[in-house]
Order: C-alpha cells, then sequence, then structure tokens
C-alpha cells in the first residue's frame, strides 16, 4: 500500500507538479527580467495612458538585469528625452508610470503649464479632434495640446477648472538621474514633488497598451485600446 502511494507520488511530481514549477519559473523570470504588464489606476498619464489600461514594461530597452535579484549584467542604452517608463518612486517605492522630460545635465523648469528645457519653450499645437473625441471627456473640458519634445511629439492635458498651470522654477538634472513628468501636467506626482529619478529606478520603457477596462462603465473592455502603441 505505501509502496503504491509513493508511486503514485512520484509518478504526479515527474508529470504535472515537476512541469508546473518550471513553467512557473520561466514565467516570473520573464516577468522580472524581459517584459512585464503594469495595470495603470491613476490618470496621472491622461490623455496618453486612461485610468484601467493594462500596459506593457519592456525590461529590456535599456539594460539587461538577473532576473530576480535586480543586478545588471549589461547596459546598451538609457532613458530618452520623451520615452514613457516605469519606475519605482523616490517617495515610497511604488511602481509610477511617467513620461522622461530631462535627461543628466538639463535644466528643466515649467511656466504656465509649459515645459521649458535648457531655456527653449517645447512647441505646442492642437490635437487631432478625433483624439479628443475618443477620449470622452467630461465637462468642464480641459485643456489639451500636443507637446513636442524634442523629435517626440505626445498629447498632455492641463486642468480648466480651477485653472493651476502652476510653474516650477529651473532645476539641474543631476547625473545619472532623470526628471520625469505625468503628461496630465496638473495632476501628477512627479519629479516636481519628489525630485530627479536615479537611473537604477527605471524598471523598463513602456511601449503599448495590452488591453483596457472602463472602470467608470463596470470595468467593460475599451476594445478600441487594445493593442495601441504608445508614444
Amino acid at each position: 500500500m505505501l509502496a503504491t502511494t509513493k508511486m503514485r507520488l512520484v509518478k504526479l511530481w515527474r508529470e504535472w507538479v515537476r512541469s508546473l514549477l518550471v513553467i512557473l519559473l520561466v514565467i516570473t523570470a520573464f516577468r522580472s527580467a524581459i517584459a512585464d504588464w503594469n495595470d495603470v489606476p491613476t490618470g496621472s498619464m491622461r490623455p496618453t495612458i486612461l485610468e484601467g489600461d493594462r500596459i506593457v514594461v519592456n525590461k529590456l530597452a535599456y539594460d539587461l538585469k538577473l532576473p530576480y535579484a535586480g543586478w545588471r549584467l549589461a547596459r546598451w542604452g538609457d532613458p530618452a528625452r520623451g520615452d514613457i517608463v516605469v519606475l519605482f518612486s523616490p517617495g515610497d517605492g511604488k511602481r509610477l508610470v511617467k513620461r522622461v522630460v530631462g535627461l543628466p545635465g538639463d535644466r528643466v523648469a515649467v511656466r504656465g503649464g509649459m515645459l521649458v528645457v535648457n531655456g527653449t519653450t517645447q512647441r505646442y499645437s492642437p490635437l487631432d479632434p478625433g483624439m479628443v473625441t475618443a477620449l470622452e471627456l467630461d465637462a468642464p473640458l480641459p485643456i489639451l495640446a500636443a507637446e513636442e519634445l524634442g523629435e517626440a511629439r505626445h498629447a498632455v492635458m492641463l486642468a480648466a477648472s480651477p485653472p493651476r498651470h502652476e510653474s516650477f522654477p529651473t532645476v539641474t538634472v543631476p547625473d545619472g538621474h532623470y526628471f520625469v513628468m505625468g503628461d496630465n501636467r496638473d495632476r501628477s506626482l512627479d519629479s516636481r514633488q519628489f525630485g530627479p529619478v536615479q537611473r537604477e529606478q527605471i524598471v523598463g520603457r513602456a511601449t503599448a497598451v495590452a488591453a483596457s477596462l472602463d472602470p467608470d462603465r463596470h470595468f467593460l473592455p475599451r476594445w478600441q485600446r487594445f493593442f495601441r502603441e504608445l508614444r
């Protein structure tokens, strides 16, 4: 009887448990070092990323790290101005999604809601009407514009009521650090509050929206946002 039970347990281990453990190890190692997904619970990156979006994070965008340990094994790039990155907040260690607006050595400021990098105010232009309509914004409508950050062009949002458009004094980004901001400029906790972010705190680059559920509509799928490239 004991021999039969033992044989069954050995068979169970060989045919099922061991295979499941290997699969689990491969999946977790993949998410730890290669690619992962991140849920977005807040609107700090509106209108680019909405609450309920699940975004794909490329952890190989800048370097290769040892799975689980996080030690850097190789480095082949650094975040560029305009990249959307996932990072650990210097304040409380939470994972955040923000846009890189300042590189090491840059002088960054905000004046009347407009971003100023190295003394140059970034250029702003109207958004495509189709994009504005697709956002299904509630009144009072926020101020939307396309911001040209270097060669990158992306949407930003400013609150219309109450109008804040706060200014931020010029700071110089230290070596090995990056200045990050949310695209929802008046509703974002970012480097204006917690300061420039160390390179090691950046997890990877957000590349696409894998899926999206609308929390205001009983988490119904937003099919039009599935597999949408992030810019």
